[in-house]
């Protein structure tokens, strides 16, 4: 099984290694998604490097915890920790959204780690609510997250989902909302507001946490609060930033969709990493 820690410091480095290669996979490839791939580093190293049970060497085992991005466009940050993990060679990284490569523009099961093909958005939390309730049939002891958009949970289907997760008491389930506030067309608030978020998913029957998204103490003991939740579904809005770590990115819908240009590549990296 992989070692897990809880050494913060150690976390927010990955988190640092995490950034600087999704800003040079982007940038390499010339297309995809900076701003909700950056905004959900923390969430996503967290749990991989201290919260989940799960084995790069054998991505199948059948007890490992579940992980499943519903938000599939932000694959790169999956796949960095994935490669960080030991899931790939990070050679793989620079062939993102190659025809025919391991890495494509959406996370697919081809790929060691994935647990499933993602494609249109609204769907991810109705796949992990089947992959929780297939441990309690199977009377396995794993644990299923999943991370979705904010702009996504505008979808019907998410709440239909929410519904039953909490009818049939799946407290092995535990959604993360990566709250950044923007999607595609701009403010999330503009297009469909999603407020009032926590009495809206306590009136559903969820346990409900609020944390800051990029604070990884935050973040584990929101977790580890999670697992203590047996009788219901949890869900984690986690407060973020789209584009965190790039200042020209942060709050900035363009860089929802475009990849960083060669001069801002190096910006970025020179942000993110603190040198030239």
């Amino acid at each position: 099984m992989f070692p897990l820690t809880k050494d913060v410091k150690r976390l927010e480095e990955i988190c640092r290694e995490v950034r600087a290669l999704i800003i040079k996979m982007l940038a390499k490839a010339g297309s995809g998604h900076p701003g909700g791939s950056l905004s959900a580093v923390e969430i996503v190293t967290t749990l991989y490097f201290s919260v989940m049970r799960h084995d790069p060497q054998n991505p199948e085992w059948e007890d490992r915890d579940r992980f499943h991005l519903s938000k599939g466009h932000a694959c790169p940050v999956l796949y960095a920790v994935l490669a960080k993990a030991g899931y790939f060679d990070e050679s793989h990284l620079w062939s993102l959204r190659r025809f025919g490569a391991l890495l494509q523009g959406h996370a697919d099961k081809r790929t060691p780690g994935v647990e499933l093909s993602t494609g249109s958005l609204g769907q991810g939390l109705s796949v992990a609510l089947g992959m929780a309730l297939a441990a309690r049939v199977s009377k396995r002891g794993y644990r299923v997250y999943c991370l979705m958009g904010d702009g996504e949970i505008q979808e019907g289907n998410v709440w239909e989902a929410a519904m039953a997760a909490a009818h049939y008491d799946v407290g092995n389930l535990c959604a993360i909302l990566d709250y950044n506030k923007f999607q595609i067309d701009g403010s999330v608030d503009e297009i469909m507001s999603i407020e009032p978020l926590e009495e809206k998913w306590e009136a559903f029957g969820w346990h409900t946490i609020v944390v800051d998204g990029h604070d990884i103490s935050d973040l584990i003991s929101a977790f580890e609060q999670a697992k203590e939740i047996k009788r219901k579904p949890t869900i984690i809005i986690a407060q973020t930033v789209k584009g965190k770590g790039v200042s020209f990115m942060e709050h900035v819908v363009d860089f929802h969709g475009r990849a960083p240009a060669p001069e801002e590549e190096r910006l970025a990296l020179k942000e993110i990493l603190g040198d030239g």
